[in-house]
């Protein structure tokens, strides 16, 4: 006998489905024609990023345009605040980041401040944000989480997940809280390569899911998966494309050791080479709803009709060859859709009255200081040194760092003179320490470093410039996980425009010391 035909529902609503799933973005500061088109034919996600932001006003007509197309959207945007924004991509955040939040340890300020973010992707017309990270930064070497984290303590960074997602969706904003099961505990950046996380279940409970479960408690309404390996998960798929990770520990009971997480399961972006790789886009895509994704992020790198078709085609094929059950995407794209839903019922938060200081008050009381003596608040032009590593692909290198800007607007005639591992090891160190010298003569010398217990280059050349300037003050602007030296030693923890004029008010006197840790 021939084999039974599946029956499957009509191409239009399959079509429909395998739009609703996914999350592409697109180039430039207005919508293109094809996105427009593909509103009208059940595309009811779309993912903006930088290069999509000229300044709020321009954000929010984009929006009212995507939406006059198609009024139950889904706008998503990653603003972390700190060191990832999107909303000041050219000019640095208003917000402190994570990490900066935890280390004041005040849960009422992390949720006020997720509630002043989300009321401005509001006004904007963003109605998810990719964050909050609720990864546990447990290894100091890791080069995409740092300062993204509230810190290296489950139950700290539990407490302050839980008060940004609060915070966050009080305006109207869904969280998305990522990046599940936790990006925290890798020295690999998925970005480019495939993390392998070694950890026993035991540990991974006790440890990355702590706030995790926290934020589902407080009621997240997306959670964003890692394209990362859990051998004590699935020795074979990384989670956003393992059953296990999504459809049994996310979703799967409480009393069993799941998250019982209900909400909507959106991947980490399907371009990044942990996933791409080895899969590739549309394979993986398929992999991924079929483990239990419901929205699959794609246009960070990959913004274009041609990718959307080219998706939406591969998860109608693997409907009709029986490698995606049909039940599976009518569910994620019935998930996206009720959030989509939800969005629009709840709005901006009603009497969410504006708070535009509570990131730079946030970001002062982050500031910590070491002072080895007396130290002069800087009175005229300065020399200042910033030690710039290459930035990650999650920060990208357009937006600005460092607290060069913020003393040449209180002490016109500062100069900045940049070091990068390049220079540092093209030159020598001898050679650099002389190029600073001429550059600092006559004047007082600002080091600024980011996260320097990572780079050798940069605490050799540090440790030569303080030999030589001994009076030099140092601004660390990552996670300050390094021994703490300088005439006067300041770590902001985090590289936000708030931060950077917190800094340079203590170091003009405009402000007095922080306490230290």
């Amino acid at each position: 006998m021939p084999p039974p035909v599946r029956a499957v529902r009509p191409a239009d609503a399959l079509t429909r489905d395998a739009l609703a799933v996914l999350q592409p973005g697109f180039t430039g500061t207005t919508a293109p024609d094809w996105l427009l088109r593909r509103l009208g034919e059940g595309l009811t996600s779309v993912g903006l990023f930088g290069r999509n932001v000229a300044d709020p006003a321009q954000l929010a007509a984009l929006t009212a345009r995507l939406r006059a197309e198609r009024e139950d959207l889904l706008v998503a945007l990653d603003e972390e605040g700190g060191d990832v924004t999107r909303l000041e991509v050219r000019g640095g955040s208003s917000f402190p980041g994570n990490h900066a939040l935890g280390a004041v340890d005040d849960t009422a300020l992390t949720r006020d401040v997720a509630r002043e973010l989300g009321r401005r992707l509001a006004d904007c017309g963003i109605t998810l944000n990719w964050a909050p990270c609720a990864d546990v930064n447990s290894d100091p070497a890791n080069p995409v989480i740092g300062v993204r984290s509230f810190g290296d303590d489950p139950r700290l960074v539990a407490r302050h997940t839980a008060a940004y997602v609060e915070g966050l969706q009080s305006a109207g904003v869904a969280a998305c809280t990522k990046h599940f099961p936790g990006h925290g505990d890798t020295a690999v950046d998925s970005h480019h390569d495939l993390p392998r996380i070694t950890a026993g279940l035991a540990t991974l409970q006790e440890r990355e899911l702590v706030p995790f479960r926290a934020a589902v408690a407080a009621g997240t309404r997306a959670v964003m998966s890692a394209h990362l390996l859990l051998p004590a998960l699935d020795a074979e798929r990384p989670a956003t494309l393992s059953p296990a990770a999504l459809g049994g520990l996310l979703r799967g009971p409480v009393e069993e050791g799941g998250l019982g997480f209900d909400g909507l399961i959106v991947t980490d972006g399907m371009e990044m080479r942990a996933v791409s790789a080895a899969y590739g886009l549309e394979r993986g895509s398929v992999l991924a709803v079929a483990a239990g994704a419901d929205a699959v992020c794609v246009g960070g790198g990959l913004a274009d009709e041609d990718t959307v078709l080219r998706l939406r085609d591969a998860l109608v094929r693997a409907v009709r060859a029986g490698e995606l059950p049909e039940e599976r995407l009518a569910d994620a794209a019935a998930r996206v859709r009720a959030l989509a839903r939800w969005t629009r019922r709840t709005g901006p938060g009603e009497g969410a009255a504006p708070a535009p200081g509570i990131g730079l008050t946030a970001a002062r009381r982050a500031l910590r200081t070491t002072a080895a003596g007396p130290f002069a608040p800087l009175a005229g032009p300065v020399c200042v040194a910033a030690f710039t590593p290459l930035a990650n692909i999650a920060v990208g290198d357009e937006t600005p760092w460092g607290v060069a800007a913020e003393l040449a607007r209180q002490l016109p005639g500062t100069t900045t003179v940049t070091c990068t591992e390049e220079s540092a090891t093209a030159a020598g160190t001898p050679a650099l320490l002389d190029r600073l010298r001429t550059a600092a003569t006559g004047r007082r010398l600002v080091a600024v470093v980011r996260d320097v217990h990572r780079h050798p280059w940069m605490a050799a050349a540090l440790d030569a410039l303080l030999a030589a300037r001994p009076d030099t003050a140092v601004v660390e602007m990552g996670v300050p996980q390094a021994p703490p030296r300088g005439a006067l030693h300041l770590a902001t923890h985090g590289a936000a425009r708030v931060c950077a004029l917190a800094a340079a008010e203590v170091l003009t006197g405009r402000r007095a010391l922080p306490p230290g840790d």
